[in-house]
């Protein structure tokens, strides 16, 4: 008997130690609304009611040469790696409260640009353009070597288990594989590249992304990042810099169709078409309501939702689940109602958002005004003249913002109505939709 009782007590432990190393179960999870921010101050995101939250995560700064003591580590292929301690706390710091109130943590994967270690620069695509001119701060990931591909492997996989498998340390829903990369000179930068090589490079990184977590979370989101443009390439680039939207989405998927097919999904930043002027109902140049519109804006947000109806898009038959998770309202201090015009954009935004099926979240940028980032003036928070991000005063988006997706929204709402020119909500998506 005493052997047959040590022989469960094993067998018992041996379990365990498997269920631990199965990926975490949970189900996607159901948030009361749409209403998300990137978030800067937890406590106000709170008070907010916030749904969704999106942090940037900067890989660079996450992982280290050094060995700390007692240092977060992770291993793979018998390579042992280690974790800022600092950065993995703040990181903890913001995470944890946020998932606590039940809101979606998403996380915003970067590979930045570092002069440090040469376990930091790794990250960076090597044919990241450091000498030429607006070369953008973050890189292209890097899987061009074995090397390479562990030391970003490694990143997620400490990632996935710290925010999925370990909870104590908060959890997270949604890994959004870098910005913008259509746009990629400017925000996934591999050097002047051609579409092909860009997709090319990017699908072996977002599928790398996407089985490291999948090794911790069965429902984790795994999200590519695009602009606005849809049917042309962001103005400021060439055709070595940039990729029209729509390109490289077909292109993105005809090469996971041809290497394997797998449950991406899409992060999507609906900015207006200018980013300067926050009345994108008044823009029937870019935002047209057909598949081969120059923009897809807020405007007519319905052709991407439509176009990933595709069979060639879809994963076992269904659409990709699309998150808005960076776009703003510029507050023009030219114009005498810029702030509430900011705010009615907001208002119109949000209904339009909340009427689609199809879209899961949508996640404002900014919280609070910074002070590089290229004049636009986003936050629901002003800036302390001087600073880069201090906080000085709350603009008519905030309570516009605050009262979305709760009892108060009619309500709150109802002033954006006569300003896009509508009688009803119903009435300004209609307007919408006719021209």
């Amino acid at each position: 008997m005493r052997f047959a009782f040590v022989l469960y007590i094993l067998l018992s432990l041996d379990l365990s130690a498997a269920m631990a190393d199965q990926p975490n179960a949970d189900p996607y999870p159901t948030p009361l609304n749409k209403k998300g921010l990137q978030v800067q101050m937890i406590d106000d995101a709170i008070a907010l009611g916030v749904q969704h939250a999106a942090l940037n995560v900067n890989l660079s700064q996450l992982i280290t040469s050094d060995l700390p003591k007692n240092g977060p580590r992770w291993t793979i292929n018998g390579k042992e790696y280690a974790f800022n301690p600092a950065v993995v706390a703040d990181l903890d710091a913001r995470v944890k409260p946020l998932s606590d109130q039940n809101i979606v943590v998403n996380l915003i994967l970067l590979p930045y640009s570092s002069k440090a270690s040469v376990t930091q620069q790794i990250l960076l695509h090597p044919r990241y353009a450091t000498q030429e001119k607006d070369t953008g701060p973050i890189a292209m990931f890097n899987t061009t070597t074995p090397e390479a591909a562990d030391t970003l492997q490694a990143c997620i996989e400490f990632l996935a288990h710290r925010y999925s498998n370990d909870q104590s340390h908060g959890r997270v829903w949604g890994y959004i594989c870098g910005n913008e990369v259509n746009s990629h000179w400017f925000w996934a930068n591999m050097g002047r590249a051609n579409p092909v090589d860009v997709v090319t490079e990017y699908e072996k990184a977002v599928r790398l992304i996407h089985q490291s977590v999948r090794k911790f979370s069965t429902h984790a989101r795994v999200y590519l990042s695009m602009e606005h443009c849809w049917n042309q390439r962001y103005p400021g680039g060439d055709e070595r810099q940039c990729i029209a939207g729509r390109q490289f989405l077909d292109q993105f998927a005809a090469t996971v169709n041809k290497r394997g097919n797998f449950d991406w999904h899409l992060a999507y930043h609906p900015y207006p078409e200018p980013l300067t002027d926050p009345r994108f109902w008044n823009d029937q140049k870019h935002s047209l309501p057909h598949a081969d519109s120059p923009c897809i804006t807020f405007r007519n947000l319905a052709v991407l939702t439509n176009y990933l109806q595709k069979e060639d898009l879809q994963w076992e038959g269904k659409p990709r689940r699309v998150i808005l998770s960076e776009q703003g309202f510029h507050c023009d201090p030219s114009r005498p109602d810029g702030e509430t015009e900011q705010a009615a954009a907001y208002a119109l935004a949000y209904k339009i958002v909340e009427a689609l099926p199809g879209i899961d979240a949508f996640i404002l940028h900014r919280h609070t005004d910074h002070a590089q980032e290229g004049g636009l003036n986003l936050g629901l928070w002003t800036n302390q003249p001087g600073q880069l991000c201090t906080p000085d005063r709350k603009r008519q988006m905030y309570d516009v913002f605050q009262a979305a997706g709760t009892a108060r929204e009619a309500e709150a709402f109802q002033f954006a109505l006569p300003i896009i020119g509508a009688k009803s909500w119903e009435d300004a998506q209609s307007k919408l939709k006719a021209n």
